[in-house]
Parts: C-alpha cells; sequence; structure tokens
C-alpha cells in the first residue's frame, strides 16, 4: 500500500533536490547528489500526512558534517513527525560519531513526560474538582506557588540535579516542599531516567539563579510553558499488560496526572548561547553549510565539545526538577483537598536531549524519546484523545527510541487565523475541560491541530519499537 498523492509527492521533493521512496510504512530520504549521508528513515503509515519541508529538514540534518571530521552516522524520524521552526524536524534521532549538533537539541533542553496514578475514582476527583482546579491556578498561574530555594540548593541543583537537589533540601527545606514528604521523593528518584542526574555544572547556569549566598527565587521554575506543554488530569480506562502495570503500579479506574514541560528560560539561555558559540567556531573563510546547521567537531574543538554536553546537562539537570515541582505542587494540592493521597511518580522521562553511546558515539532526539526494552515510555495525545503508558523494546533500527506524542498536523499559525471561525465540533474541543488563561490557547493545541494518537500508537507497535502498557483519558488539562 501506498499513501494517495504519493506520486505528486515525489514530484514535489524532488524538485527540493530530494530523493525519496516509500515501502512498508517507512519513507526513505536522501538529499539528491549526496551519496556521503545516510538514508533517512522516516515511519509514518498510510493516512498520515507528510510534509515536505519536515522531510527536508531531516534530510538536511542527516547530511551535516564538520570538514574536521564529523558526521551523521544514522537518521530516522518517529511518526509523530512535523516541521520545527527553528529547521529542526520534531520526531528527528541521529546518530553522530566525531562531532555533536547542539541546534539538534534546540532551546528546549530536556523537554519531557512525566506520569503519577492517583488512588482516587472520578467521581471523588470530580466532587471537589472546583476547589482543587482554584489552587492549582494559583500555583501554576498567579504565582502562589513558593519554589524559594537557598544558594546552596540551586548550585546543587544545576550540578546533579535530582539527587543534588533533595539532598539539600533535605538538609534545609525551603518554600511549599516544607510540607513535601521528601523521603517519598528520593526513593522515586529511581524512577526518572538517568536517575534525573547529568553531568552538570553550576557555573554554567544563568548568574542570577546561583548567587554565593542568600536565597534564589526563580519566577520561571515549576512553571508548564507554553505551546504543546501541559499537565493534564487522566484517568486509567484500560490496562493491556498487567503484569508491568501491577509492576508499575498502575490499575484501571485510577486517576493519573501527566506532566509535559522542559528547562525553560534556562534551556533558551543555554541552547541560544551554544547555536551561537558553535556558529562561531567554524572554520573563518570557510564557507557556511547550505541548511546553516553547524556542528562542533571533536577533532577541532574538543574542549567546545565537552564544555556544550555540560552545559545542556546543566539545563537537563533544571528541567528534571521542574517536572519534579510541577508534580509536587500538583500532589501537595490533592493532599489539601482529598486528604490522604499517595500519587506515586510510575517515570519521568526526556525527549529533547543528546545522549552518548557505549560505541561512543552520541544520540541526539529532537521529540522523541528513549525506548530501551523493558523501560517506561510515555506518549500523549491531545487534550481530547487518549494518551498511552507504553514498554520500550529497544529497536536499534529507530536508534531504540519511540515518539513524545501524536504529532502536529495543522500549525499554531493555521489555528490562530482559521481556528476562532471553526466551531467547537470542527476544532474537537466538544467535551474538553482545558483550564487556561489565554483562549487563544485553546484554540492553537484544539485536538484538530493533531494527529490521531491511536494511528501513531499503532505503527510502533507493528514496528517493535514499543508495547502497549495502559491507555490514558483526559479529565482536564491546564495550559499555561
Amino acid at each position: 500500500m501506498q499513501p494517495k498523492n504519493l506520486k505528486r509527492l515525489l514530484r514535489a521533493l524532488a524538485r527540493q533536490g530530494l530523493d525519496v521512496t516509500y515501502n512498508n510504512k517507512t519513507y526513505s530520504v536522501r538529499l539528491r547528489d549526496n551519496s556521503d549521508t545516510p538514508v533517512v528513515e522516516v515511519l509514518l503509515p498510510e493516512g498520515l500526512p507528510v510534509e515536505a519541508k519536515a522531510l527536508k529538514q531531516l534530510a538536511n540534518l542527516a547530511s551535516v558534517r564538520h570538514p574536521a571530521g564529523g558526521c551523521v552516522c544514522r537518521a530516522c524520524a518517529t511518526p509523530d513527525f512535523h516541521p520545527g521552526d527553528a529547521g529542526i524536524a520534531i520526531g528527528s534521532v541521529i546518530e553522530t560519531e566525531g562531532q555533536i549538533i547542539p541546534a539538534a537539541v534546540g532551546s528546549d533542553i530536556n523537554c519531557g513526560m512525566r506520569l503519577h496514578v492517583v488512588d482516587l475514582t472520578i467521581d471523588e476527583f470530580l466532587a471537589k474538582r472546583d476547589r482543587f482546579v482554584e489552587l492549582m491556578k494559583g500555583d501554576y498561574f498567579f504565582g502562589t506557588r513558593d519554589v524559594t530555594m537557598t544558594a546552596k540548593t540551586s548550585r546543587a541543583m544545576f550540578q546533579y540535579g535530582v539527587p543534588g537537589w533533595l539532598d539539600a533540601m533535605l538538609e534545609a527545606p525551603t518554600g511549599s516542599f516544607v510540607k513535601s514528604n521528601l523521603q517519598q521523593i528520593v526513593q522515586e528518584s529511581e524512577r526518572i531516567f538517568l536517575d534525573g542526574s547529568m553531568d552538570g555544572n553550576w557555573k554554567l547556569a544563568p548568574e542570577e539563579l546561583v548567587p554565593d549566598e542568600g536565597l534564589v527565587r526563580d519566577g520561571g521554575l515549576a512553571t508548564i510553558g507554553g505551546g504543546n506543554h501541559f499537565v493534564e488530569v487522566q484517568r486509567v480506562d484500560r490496562v493491556e499488560n498487567r503484569a508491568l502495570a501491577h509492576a508499575w503500579g498502575v490499575r484501571e479506574g485510577q486517576l493519573a496526572f501527566m506532566i509535559h514541560s522542559g528547562s525553560r528560560n534556562v534551556g533558551k539561555y543555554i541552547g541560544g548561547m551554544w547555536q551561537d558559540k558553535t556558529k562561531a567556531a567554524w572554520q573563518k573563510g570557510l564557507k557556511y553549510p547550505d541548511s546553516h546547521i553547524f556542528p562542533l567537531s571533536v577533532h577541532s574543538h574538543p574542549e567546545l565539545v565537552a564544555s556544550y554536553l555540560q552545559a545542556e546537562a546543566t539545563a537537563a539537570n533544571y528541567g528534571f526538577i521542574n517536572r519534579l515541582m510541577l508534580a509536587e505542587l500538583l500532589r501537595l494540592r490533592l493532599r489539601e483537598v482529598y486528604k490522604n493521597v499517595e500519587a506515586p511518580l510510575v517515570y519521568d522521562l526526556p525527549h529533547n536531549i543528546t545522549l552518548s553511546e557505549k560505541s561512543g558515539s552520541w544520540i541526539t532526539r529532537k521529540g522523541a524519546c528513549p525506548a530501551y526494552a523493558g523501560q517506561p515510555v510515555i506518549i500523549p495525545g491531545s487534550m481530547g484523545d487518549y494518551s498511552y503508558l507504553m514498554v520500550g523494546r529497544g529497536n536499534p533500527a529507530f536508534c531504540n527510541s519511540a515518539s513524545h506524542g501524536a504529532g502536529r498536523v495543522r500549525s499554531r499559525f493555521d489555528l490562530t487565523r482559521q481556528g476562532a471561525s471553526q466551531s467547537e465540533s470542527e476544532l474537537r474541543l466538544t467535551g474538553v475541560d482545558c483550564i487556561t488563561l489565554r483562549q487563544e490557547r485553546r484554540i492553537e493545541e484544539a485536538p484538530a491541530a493533531y494527529k490521531s494518537i491511536q494511528s501513531v500508537i499503532d505503527v510502533q507497535v507493528e514496528a517493535k519499537m514499543v508495547d502497549i502498557v495502559a491507555r490514558l483519558s483526559p479529565v482536564l488539562t491546564f495550559k499555561a
């Protein structure tokens, strides 16, 4: 089977200098007259749209080579694949040898997912929903949260991530988290990818967040962020792998809450700075890459490669803590409203990050998450569709990766321009409980903007990338 209008699409791609074939639900893409680059494979089932712009962005990324040595040796994309605003397609996964590409991660470093389950029924939750929502609006939108920490705690957070923050908090609790069960958070840290800790360096963080002494009040911490980021209350409505679900503490009928956020302004600061540094390090007098995607080579600038990876890790540590705090604020409010609620963590994992491989290469994922064998994987749909808790199968053909969501089919610009004139039904917003202070956000992120999550999940199961553990349905969604 081949997608409708395939011949027309291939002709359009050929005009953009791309050689493209489609077979077994996979597009194979390469820049024409560039046989040195790897063939890029994009998993996409019949019926799901593909944009030429996204394919061109991915082919450009796969072609990046540093003249001093270094290349992309493998490239693929997950089925939530769509164009990125900064020239890097969302859903891209690349393996590099001898070079890294800071732009391939961008500025939303360690954007990722976090999932908790809650032993409340839907009826119990809805009985006090309004009170809970008002408290959460205060924390998420109006600044009633208190994320004050000591200078020592802030430095430990950037340096060591979750373990550093926890050790310092146990020594001197501050802010809203004086009410937290910190021992529970300690026990849960093993359910975070890499234990929530990367090799950071607090000296690479924004200066105002790492003073010598005193208190740090960071207005960006424990914030959701714009765009497709969210905090969503959900219901576990179906379990498919009962053994794994039991091991992970997941049962049908439970409530859950899922968080999608990253390193916020810290990621923007570090990501933007290093894209500028990478461009500045390009050999003087040498023509810029046609794609304007600049790599750093270990052969010409080993010190810059090491510094970038540590800077990215510093932002990643902050991202882990941002999701932890968003979750903990919600858990504290659940306990305030519903009393004895444990709300344990199921898993937390990134989907915008560079990770080293045992072979000495690097895997960079942009809007794709690790899916190693046996590892929990969290794939959300739109706020009007199901989300899925999966288990990775460690498929090397896709660099042990899976999608980070459903993927957009309509741009935010398109929804902003045309969405206001469409009905709730056309936008598929009927019955969607979206908590936001910005009506345009509700339209920009309407379910009609996204692919069907079921098709995205099914094709990855068929490709042996992941298997389904449980399906979750949305109850209400907070959008900043």
